[in-house]
């Protein structure tokens, strides 16, 4: 979700990747997963914040999600990480993400 991963990436995964044979990274589910980054990568230039950190706001907002597990590679995406928490998401953000705007926006 750090908007990292590209379709030409992804085809070069070496044979002894576990992401080559992994669901998310192939097909149908790769292009969907491709067009959700891009969704985030749009809020996220609004709001100044790495897509990463807007995935993890979309997450920490359900009332049922208490905490949400993830990496860091340096401490600069550590950094997004603690940010994301004070990430407020608006509805119409969130509708964006899901990709259901379009739908919103009829109404």
């Amino acid at each position: 979700m750090t908007g990292a991963m590209t379709r030409e990436r992804a085809a070069k995964f070496p044979d002894d990747d576990w992401r080559k044979h992994g669901p998310e990274f192939r097909e149908p589910n790769l292009s969907k997963n491709l067009k959700l980054v891009e969704r985030l990568k749009k809020v996220a230039a609004r709001y100044g914040r790495t897509p990463g950190e807007v995935a993890i706001a979309w997450t920490l907002r359900l009332p049922a999600i208490t905490g949400a597990i993830v990496g860091a590679r340096n401490a600069r995406q550590a950094e997004g990480v603690m940010r994301a928490g004070d990430l407020k998401l608006t509805p119409q953000d969130i509708a964006e993400i899901e990709g259901t705007a379009a739908a919103h926006a009829g109404r």
